[in-house]
């Protein structure tokens, strides 16, 4: 599905979702999910994996194909908006409740649902177009694996997905919508986890970020796992971060 169709000024991207329908359904809340990869390509396992992880265990899903490098902000922001947007407008017809869509990404693609959840930077003439950019974007909640969170603090972002995302005259708006100073009353309650030996995104992102959610009294469950490298996805093959899928599921429960 081309969630821009019918928009003269973005139906050129065709950014596509892909919608993963619950085997069993036992929720009518419903996951969209972001895919890691830098902000320079999508990774399957993170993407298309976590569709068919959720599906399994009765949760409607939504892979998000945002757009990435050479592509730059603000449109993955777009995109991450739109899909929100998208999937509330046609709630009724997927069987979802529009105030149960939750946000999932890793890396990357957790940086994008920790800007989705907390950016609220107007973009004028980009959206707003149509009956679908009516619906609200911020989303009912926010999962976040081994997210790249900080654009401000040099010394613990992730500078390669920095710079695919800001490098295009935008490197100066960081500090304006690092999503850890930007945390508000309606940013939703989050799941995070992470392994402490993660030597690509430095675990101290999703510190940063449980502490900012905190502070504004919102909701926040975070795992970090004492061993494990980056881009574990589900975590087949390792019993004790794998847990976190299991811990994910009693999450959504509880909170949806």
């Amino acid at each position: 599905m081309n969630m821009w169709e019918n928009v003269p000024s973005m139906a050129e991207h065709k950014t596509e979702i892909t919608f993963y329908p619950a085997k069993n359904k036992i929720s009518d809340a419903a996951v969209i999910v972001f895919a890691g990869g830098g902000y320079s390509f999508r990774a399957e396992h993170e993407g298309k994996g976590y569709g068919e992880f959720l599906s399994e265990h009765g949760y409607n899903a939504f892979v998000c194909d945002y757009r990435v490098y050479p592509d730059q902000f603000p449109l993955p922001l777009l995109d991450a908006r739109r899909a929100v947007r998208y999937v509330r407008y046609y709630a009724d017809k997927f069987g979802i409740d529009k105030n149960k869509v939750c946000v999932m990404g890793s890396s990357a693609g957790g940086s994008l649902v920790s800007l989705v959840s907390t950016c609220t930077i107007p973009f004028e003439g980009l959206e707003g177009v149509d009956d679908i950019d009516r619906e609200d974007y911020i989303p009912n909640g926010q999962i976040l694996c081994y997210p790249v969170i900080t654009l401000e603090n040099d010394d613990i972002t992730h500078a390669d997905s920095k710079q695919c995302l800001l490098s295009n005259g935008n490197i100066d708006k960081a500090p304006l919508i690092t999503p850890e100073k930007n945390v508000k009353p309606n940013t939703p309650p989050a799941f995070i986890w992470h392994t402490a030996e993660d030597d690509c995104v430095e675990v101290l992102n999703s510190y940063m970020y449980a502490s900012a959610l905190r502070a504004a009294n919102i909701p926040v469950e975070m795992h970090i796992f004492p061993y494990g490298g980056h881009g574990m996805g589900v975590a087949t093959g390792n019993k004790h971060v794998s847990q976190w899928t299991g811990l994910l599921l009693n999450w959504l429960k509880l909170m949806f």
